[in-house]
């Protein structure tokens, strides 16, 4: 929350930058998102939040009592610690601010054990030192399970304190340090023997103006020092990007990371202003990827036409028709005279040219080297509206120019046949955290439950089928190439 803010109005190449949450995902300050009894939680500045059946689609709902600003949530042992800042920020004008905790057993307002504890301050400023008590994040250490909470704006440095996680109090005798500058709304994870700090930097609460973008600096230590891939201290200004403006959104601010499977993981934020939601302040959620230990925003796959490769040998998922030849004029590579002709382009074989020999009723699927023939090119589109998971909406996958879609079957074979919106039509498209992709079916006929194990799986080089995700095999992951 920037500090000069008086007044806060609520409110791929291939790939698509993100597309936006579906429902009403309008918050500001998102906290990291938080699960419990199957629904998902965030809250923001104000007091309210959303709630997610399924991480896709949100609405509001959620409760927080004592407004202020920033907050965040998370699980600790039973319960639910929230930490928030009150005032600060510039709100009302200056920078006195507060930030506190409280506990909850849950996060579902109508379950009778909802109550928040009364909240309990663990630091402040007093509006005249070069700090501002504000836009708290948690890291609960998975080392030595110590609470640490960063803090601050702008206006001063960004602070490290340390809190009880049973009391979710101050540690006795804890003393602030110091560990940034020129930036807010900071947040701290662990992950490989690294402690990263990410904060949000550039300007908020501009609406289409706002240039808000979040950097990062690691550390072996989480009291830093914090320094980016250019050797650049966090403390004296230093980050690296981790996401910035783009498809019509700008003001990526909060960041908070979620662990979803090995492998599979999400930062979410919001925008400061998506030009396609009236320029209103909005949830995001994108994949988070690791590239020598730095994170950054992964991507969504957008509609589009796509070779689908293995990652195991580099062969393309393709229907099992026979090789069609394509008819092309030669010449001998001996003849000279072929340099003085005007050059004729091949044109691409097209459907018509091949679907003729096609069997009837259901195709088995295969690999083999992509040629770019009508076989191998798949149209994939995202079906928000059918739903989705945390980490994307759900997907249509068909041969281009027919509806013949991917499909799974009950003994975890894949085939090709009329699209007819089963769910075990639908795909789950996730980017994993090394830039690959798994291929999940929402649902296999004949299993009672949501498919949540299975995903094309390269179990030869030319043998795809269903099989369990493995993070650790190039086996379970695949790419998309657009030609």
């Amino acid at each position: 929350m920037k500090r000069h803010i008086i007044i806060f109005s609520f409110l791929i190449s291939q790939f698509s930058i993100g597309m936006a949450q579906t429902g009403t995902p309008y918050i500001h300050d998102p906290s990291t998102i938080a699960e419990c009894d199957g629904k998902y939680y965030t809250f923001g500045t104000g007091g309210g939040g959303l709630i997610s059946e399924n991480g896709w689609s949100w609405h509001s709902g959620a409760e927080r009592p004592g407004g202020g600003a920033a907050p965040d949530i998370m699980k600790i042992g039973d319960r639910y610690l929230c930490i928030y800042g009150a005032t600060g920020g510039g709100l009302g004008g200056g920078h006195s601010g507060r930030i506190l905790t409280m506990w909850n057993k849950t996060l579902d307002p109508k379950s009778p054990d909802f109550k928040w504890t009364p909240a309990v301050e663990v630091c402040n400023s007093d509006g005249m030192e070069d700090q501002d008590a504000i836009d708290p994040g948690m890291l609960l250490d998975p080392t030595t399970g110590r609470l640490w909470v960063s803090y601050g704006t702008y206006f001063g440095t960004i602070r490290l304190i340390e809190l009880d996680p049973t009391t979710g109090y101050r540690v006795s005798g804890n003393k602030e340090k110091d560990i940034a500058i020129d930036c807010e709304a900071s947040d701290l994870i662990y992950r490989n023997g690294y402690y990263y700090l990410l904060g949000t930097h550039g300007t908020c609460c501009d609406g289409v103006n706002s240039t808000y973008n979040i950097v990062v600096g690691r550390s072996r230590s989480v009291e830093g020092p914090y320094i980016d891939n250019v050797g650049r201290d966090m403390f004296h200004g230093g980050g690296r990007m981790v996401i910035a403006a783009g498809d019509r959104k700008t003001g990526a601010g909060h960041f908070g990371r979620t662990i979803v499977d090995e492998g599979v993981e999400i930062m979410s934020f919001h925008w400061e202003a998506d030009f396609d939601q009236g320029g209103r302040s909005v949830l995001a959620i994108r994949p988070l990827l690791w590239k020598n230990d730095w994170p950054y925003a992964g991507e969504q796959v957008k509609a589009g036409v796509y070779e689908i490769e293995s990652e195991r040998r580099g062969y393309s998922l393709e229907l099992a028709v026979d090789f069609v030849r394509m008819q092309q004029e030669r010449q001998g590579w001996f003849n000279r005279d072929q340099m003085q002709q005007p050059v004729k382009p091949v044109a691409n074989q097209t459907l018509d040219e091949v679907k003729g020999g096609w069997p009837e009723g259901n195709i088995a699927v295969r690999c083999s080297d992509y040629m770019f023939r009508p076989w191998q090119r798949w149209n994939i589109t995202p079906v928000p509206q059918k739903g989705g998971t945390i980490t994307g909406p759900y997907y249509e996958i068909k041969i281009e120019g027919t509806n013949r879609a991917l499909t799974a079957t009950e003994n975890l074979e894949l085939t090709t046949c009329e699209f007819k919106g089963d769910e075990s039509q639908l795909w789950r498209i996730e980017q994993l955290i090394d830039g690959t992709f798994r291929i999940m079916p929402v649902r296999i006929p004949g299993q009672q439950e949501p498919n949540s194990r299975y995903c094309i799986y390269s179990a030869g080089d030319s043998t795809p089928t269903l099989a369990e995700y493995d993070f650790n095999s190039d086996n379970s992951k695949w790419n998309f190439r657009s030609h």
